[in-house]
């Protein structure tokens, strides 16, 4: 049986947990890549869920190689991924709605905790119709570090005024899991990619399918 250990905080990741926003990069990613006569395929943007985009770039080059023309890839798949969100607004995750009322209810704080910066993950809430939700984020911006470092975890548990053995750290990616155990932080992984290798499960100290599950746990404790 899945159980909660005692918490006082909760720290949300945001992209591919609260929101599915990596879908649409990634989507914006191979248009642009594709119109630049490249090729990006899932095992890559799998590669690099979770990675701050700084990380992301070595990797675009690393794969694709040192000619890569980076500049007009940013400039096309911004164009993209504007109009792939104008289209279709961005999506909320199950169980989203659900593990914040539980949340609220019990009086039990949380945050996002994003290696995106505060400008685009303020703009993701807003297509996704959610900036309300979610007042407080800790992003790449306030942090000499990006996860996997625990730097923004850390941080999270600060402005939560919590102790982060006391924070729960909700993940779906290895980048954050990794993340959450340099901060000393429970985790529980809700996965937005599949877990071939179980690297993830074996870093989680919990692993749900959604955050219903974790709504009905936090319900229940």
């Amino acid at each position: 049986m899945n159980v909660l250990p005692d918490f006082n905080a909760v720290i949300f990741d945001l992209d591919g947990l609260i929101l599915d926003t990596e879908i649409t990069y990634f989507r914006a990613w191979q248009q642009a890549a594709e119109a630049l006569g490249y090729v990006i395929n899932q095992d890559f943007c799998s590669k690099v869920s979770g990675m701050p985009f700084a990380h992301i770039e070595q990797q675009l080059i690393q794969s694709l190689g040192a000619n890569f023309p980076l500049a007009e890839f940013y400039h096309l798949s911004a164009i993209y991924w504007r109009a792939i969100v104008d289209k279709e607004g961005i999506s909320v995750k199950k169980g989203v709605y659900d593990s914040l009322q539980a949340l609220d209810s019990c009086a039990i704080a949380y945050c996002l905790a994003t290696n995106s910066p505060e400008v685009n993950a303020r703009e993701c809430l807003q297509f996704a119709g959610i900036a309300h939700l979610f007042p407080t984020i800790v992003s790449r911006d306030h942090v000499a570090s990006p996860k996997p470092a625990a730097d923004i975890f850390l941080h999270a548990a600060c402005v939560l005024k919590q102790p982060i053995d006391t924070c729960l750290v909700i993940e779906d990616s290895l980048i954050g899991l990794l993340a959450a155990k340099n901060a000393c932080a429970f985790s529980i992984l809700v996965p937005s990619i599949p877990d071939m290798d179980g690297k993830m499960q074996a870093l989680a100290g919990l692993v749900l399918n959604d955050l219903s599950e974790f709504a009905k746990l936090v319900q229940e404790k």
